[in-house]
């Protein structure tokens, strides 16, 4: 079947809200390969937005939801519950970082695991206002929407967002917001419009996804963390991207010494089938009340038995080192660029989440980034870009992907990058 065909039909059946980056049409995937209807192949840089850390179908995650299909697929954990529930949210629990008792919870997708958390910090602690960050994604659902740090695409045509959530700046360096701008603009906000008593949490992305794949600086999280003691305020971390060894560590938080009072997880907990997490300190996932949280779908036995296998996987291949290692080469690689492509101003990213930065006459440059990915789709390499101004290509290939294949990719990269000079 031709990608032409489909892309047609696609326009014809499917709202244009969803929009869809491509027009190649996938027939089956491998770890990091993919290869769509007319039987062309393409590395998977993009990992179906960092889902995919443990590859496409890893045999160890299929043959645990193959083994679980074979008992049960549904009964909603509310009504009938069952051990692997259990047993994950005991495994995340010593997992992520923070001292004490910890618990769990289990939903369906990153936006419900943030609506979540955020529900959660209310609830224990009296208090309604929520604190985010410029630049950051949390989401599409409302409180995710106005959670999140950027107005085109996710806020246009919306209405209003809820209230009680609160902005400021991102420290980001390279675009003139120090450590001090940022913390001086959250001391100023809680002068000006919200007194931080009431302020029930501050949430952000250790490295932050949609928004350029920043990473907050440890003495930012540091300082961060002295306000919400300083205050009573929770601080909420949103690993949704960065969870599960992308960054070189399990989680992002674990590259800092302030630790968060719940996180929320999705993406590559589950190998590519639909589940997300809570967890946080046990006194504040128990503020609310039995049935308060939860939902048909949450905790879907086929994910939670596919999450089980990732964690294996994870331990038993050493990920972690890996990312580090790829991480590595892909950020020397792109560094030995930099003297025939001034177009490159930036490379970032710790472990395996990484990103490169375009600006063109001093200023970012959308264009060259999309060009830049346009000229990887034409050789078989798909790449994604972020940030605020669109200028970023980021790079979430499985951490599973085979040297080989890397090596393959990291040429494509390269051909593409100069190409795009000379588009």
């Amino acid at each position: 079947m031709k990608n032409a065909e489909i892309e047609t039909r696609r326009q014809s059946a499917m709202s244009r809200g969803v929009g869809v980056m491509t027009q190649i049409y996938a027939d089956r995937a491998e770890n990091a390969e993919i290869w769509d209807t007319e039987g062309n192949r393409y590395i998977d840089f993009a990992s179906g937005i960092a889902v995919l850390n443990t590859g496409h179908r890893h045999p160890k995650v299929i043959a645990a939801v193959k083994e679980q299909i074979d008992r049960f697929t549904h009964t909603c954990h509310q009504v009938v519950p069952y051990e692997n529930y259990v047993r994950l949210a005991e495994r995340l629990n010593g997992m992520v970082p923070g001292k004490g008792e910890k618990k769990s919870i289990f939903v369906t997708t990153g936006a419900e695991a943030v609506e979540n958390a955020i529900k959660i910090a209310r609830a224990a602690t009296g208090r309604q206002a929520v604190v985010a960050f410029t630049g950051a994604f949390h989401g599409r659902t409302f409180m995710g929407m106005a959670l999140t740090g950027k107005v085109v695409p996710y806020k246009v045509g919306f209405g209003a967002m809820p209230n009680d959530v609160f902005h400021v700046p991102f420290p980001v360096p390279l675009h003139g917001i120090s450590v001090d701008q940022s913390l001086d603009a959250l001391n100023y906000l809680f002068k000006a419009d919200v007194d931080p008593k009431r302020v029930a949490a501050i949430i952000l992305e250790p490295v932050q996804g949609e928004g350029g794949f920043y990473e907050a600086p440890r003495e930012f999280m540091s300082r961060l963390r002295t306000v919400c003691d300083e205050h009573g305020i929770l601080l909420i971390a949103d690993e949704v991207q960065t969870g599960f060894a992308r960054t070189g560590k399990m989680f992002a938080m674990e590259h800092h010494d302030a630790a968060p009072d719940l996180t929320t997880m999705a993406k590559s907990l589950a190998g590519g089938f639909p589940l997300a997490a809570v967890t946080g300190r046990a006194e504040i996932m128990d503020a609310p009340a039995p049935g308060g949280l939860g939902g048909t779908y949450g905790g879907s036995p086929l994910g939670i038995a596919a999450a089980n296998a990732v964690l294996d996987v994870i331990e038993e291949e050493g990920l972690c080192d890996r990312a580090n290692q790829l991480g590595s080469r892909l950020k020397q690689h792109l560094s030995s660029l930099r003297d025939d492509v001034p177009e490159i101003v930036d490379i970032r990213g710790p472990g395996f989440m990484n990103a490169v930065e375009f600006n063109i006459g001093g200023k970012p440059s959308a264009d060259f980034a999309n060009k830049v990915r346009g000229e990887a789709l034409k050789r078989g390499l798909l790449l994604l870009t972020c940030g605020v101004y669109g200028n970023v290509v980021r790079f979430l290939s499985p951490i599973t992907i085979q040297d080989a294949v890397f090596t393959e990719a990291l040429g494509k990269l390269e051909e593409s990058i100069r190409a795009a000079r000379k588009a």
